[in-house]
């Protein structure tokens, strides 16, 4: 099959040596004609990827038309906060009937919905083509062929399936569930908890704070996640706890680094002007706090997150704050 896969940031490359891995011909979609030509030429994307060669069936194009011309499936790797845009450039080419599947994870600034909500506004798709992938997914992993599993959700049963056999490759083996809004709202979530581990971490604190805080921010996830209606269950699978430990563990996380940095005293804008990749845990924090307060759902560790973001809160006294909470029973609800 050919799939065509927009956004060549390093998890839309990584994904795209899932599927070429997989058996399938894949069409890069990238902003820059530059990152185009480097990987058709090296099979190389240096930018987001240095070193790790790509597969053969791979190949990079500018012209959205061309990449999905003859795609049976089309994946969606832009930034969160860029997606509406995007899609109002691409409604002219993408495809009717075809599976839309969004490898994003963050909540729209101001609208508060979910990448999947934004596809079906922009698109017209119904649930049945709408799908997610989420997991324990850090990009360079993934693209250098280390093990990995993820959650492949979609409304539908048989298009979950039927992605699930597109992705499924000797070193990636997905799962398919119908929990598109827990495994979204896992996905978003976990880079505001890495924001404060992070944090934790530039603090100098050990891992019983790292712990603390892992912990806790699970247990805001799925507090908000059940008031959405989402499956309690979710979250403690791949899309919920895997994705939440690896984020929070890894120095390849770009949330968990981007929290180290404030933790070491550096401010959001001189972290955001030395990287070209994006942190969506500092877009979608506002957000996500802005949703929980809509449904009535206390998020602690999301809210003084966002003060920080916002410059209204030092790491050191977001942290000191959370713990001198007012004591309660662990369990809720």
């Amino acid at each position: 099959m050919k799939v065509a896969v927009f956004g060549a940031g390093s998890w839309g490359t990584a994904f795209a040596t899932v599927l070429a891995n997989a058996g399938n011909q894949v069409s890069l979609w990238a902003r820059r004609e530059s990152v185009c030509a480097a990987i058709n030429d090296s099979h190389e994307n240096a930018e987001y990827l240095p070193g790790i060669r790509l597969h053969e069936a791979i190949t990079a194009t500018h012209d959205p038309s061309v990449a999905v011309d003859g795609a049976e499936a089309v994946v969606l790797a832009v930034p969160s906060q860029s997606l509406r845009d995007n899609l109002a450039e691409w409604a002219g080419v993408l495809p009717n009937a075809v599976p839309l599947v969004s490898l994003m994870k963050g909540v729209e600034l101001g609208t508060t919905k979910r990448m999947s909500e934004v596809i079906a506004e922009l698109t017209d798709a119904g649930p049945e083509r709408i799908a997610v992938v989420s997991g324990p997914n850090l990009a360079r992993e993934i693209a250098e062929g280390q093990p990995a599993a993820a959650v492949v959700a979609c409304a539908d049963e048989g298009t979950a399936e039927r992605l699930q056999k597109l992705c499924h490759s000797p070193t990636f083996r997905p799962y398919t569930n119908n929990d598109v809004v827990g495994c979204e709202l896992g996905g978003a979530c976990k880079n505001v908890i890495a924001l404060a581990v992070g944090m934790a971490i530039g603090l100098g604190f050990g891992d019983n704070a790292r712990a603390s805080v892992i912990t806790r921010g699970l247990a805001e996830i799925a507090r908000l996640g059940t008031a959405l209606g989402a499956n309690e269950h979710t979250f403690s699978g791949l899309a919920g706890l895997g994705d939440l430990v690896a984020t929070c563990s890894s120095p390849l996380s770009r949330n968990r680094t981007f929290g180290e940095k404030l933790g070491q005293g550096m401010s959001v804008a001189e972290i955001a002007s030395g990287t070209r990749q994006v942190a969506e845990g500092v877009k979608s924090c506002a957000s996500i706090s802005e949703l929980a307060h809509r449904h009535d759902v206390e998020m602690p560790i999301a809210e003084h997150v966002t003060k920080v973001v916002a410059g209204e809160l030092t790491p050191k006294d977001m942290l000191f704050s959370l713990v001198s909470r007012s004591a309660k029973s662990e369990r809720w609800g």
